[in-house]
């Protein structure tokens, strides 16, 4: 009986410990709910999540102020005149802040013209103290990728080392976070010819065709598979479509987007969508609901946008531009995520995207 016992122990011990050894970042706390999810355990995380997150609402206060950006502008130059983004309505029910809502430039193009923009918004009125970060990046200035991690998608096939190629790293504009784990989902995954995960029709999607261009939209209805499409990653349905939140944020009646309820809880969120002229937007911050995110997206000028991943381990976002030594540095879209600047320079768990310039 003991030696059976001890069998029945070892066998989780022992994947437990692959997961706690495999191979990408991530720090134990992570990995370890992973695990559980990936085990069987996906009621329980999400039932220990939702209530967590329903007794620890934002406040409805200013922000703290250390939860700010830095009002700076990096690795730019002014003698070029190129598109830029529009102002951002406020929203949240106390005075602006200063900075919020106002656009800094990021790295130049080579005419000199920035090729990126960031700021903060807060969209909630209900909770001033939740503020959000938007990175805008201009189309016709930068090249994105979709680079496959050491875990996600998962599957055969798939070429590159899980980071940034060595090669792309002097001319970064941006990396970020993509969607959620393929265990909580049934979207796809397609990168270079490979099919890691079926792409299924109905479903948020962001496509890269060969010139490095990206859309985001329902797969099927807005996008679909061409010779010139190079990447394609899903996750859930639409959020925002037509510059409008969709119907049924609030209530996710239908499961679109994830577990009964994991679209009330007040946690990190990240998105990710087009503007009118086709320029990509993310948009991310802490304390925010599936609805609340939404009403970012569209404040910062998103058309059809859908949420990319959630929580604090697997929110992140940096801009890059040249430093005072000569090479390229990262600087967070907001101090509070979690992950550090430089994440996808070194091999990672799950899958991402970067931007270079052209």
């Amino acid at each position: 009986m003991l030696l059976v016992l001890a069998l029945l122990l070892a066998v989780p011990g022992l994947s437990y410990g692959r997961a706690l050894s495999a191979p990408g970042g991530g720090s134990w706390q992570v990995r370890s709910v992973e695990w559980i999810r990936d085990n069987g355990g996906g009621a329980v995380v999400n039932a220990v999540e939702n209530w967590y997150y329903a007794h620890h609402p934002p406040s409805a206060s200013v922000p703290d102020p250390g939860s700010l950006p830095r009002v700076s502008a990096g690795g730019t130059a002014t003698g070029a005149s190129a598109e830029s983004p529009p102002p951002i309505p406020a929203v949240a029910g106390s005075p602006a802040l200063p900075g919020e809502g106002v656009w800094v430039p990021g790295r130049a193009d080579p005419s000199g013209a920035p090729a990126m923009y960031t700021t903060f918004e807060r969209s909630d009125a209900a909770h001033p103290s939740v503020v959000v970060g938007v990175a805008w990046m201009r189309t016709s200035a930068t090249s994105a990728h979709l680079v496959a991690g050491t875990q996600q998608p998962g599957g055969t096939g798939l070429s590159g080392d899980a980071r940034v190629p060595a090669a792309d790293v002097a001319s970064l504009v941006a990396t970020f976070n993509s969607g959620w784990k393929f265990t909580d989902i049934d979207g796809g995954f397609y990168v270079d010819g490979v099919t890691a995960r079926p792409l299924r029709a109905g479903d948020a999607s962001v496509v890269i065709d060969d010139h490095g261009h990206v859309t985001v939209g329902q797969w099927g209805r807005d996008v679909t598979m061409t010779s010139h499409v190079r990447s394609v990653r899903q996750n859930l349905a639409l959020v925002v479509d037509a510059g409008r939140p969709v119907a049924g944020l609030t209530t996710n009646a239908d499961g679109r987007w994830g577990s009964s309820r994991n679209q009330f809880q007040f946690t990190w969120r990240s998105g990710l969508g087009t503007d009118a002229n086709g320029n990509l937007i993310y948009v991310a911050g802490n304390g925010l609901t599936l609805q609340s995110l939404a009403d970012a997206m569209v404040g910062a000028g998103i058309r059809r946008g859908m949420e990319l991943d959630i929580h604090s381990a697997m929110t992140s976002f940096a801009s890059w531009a040249p430093s005072a030594s000569g090479s390229v540095a990262p600087t967070k879209l907001l101090p509070g995520m979690h992950r550090p600047a430089d994440r996808y320079l070194a091999p990672d768990q799950r899958d991402f995207f970067y931007l270079r310039l052209r």
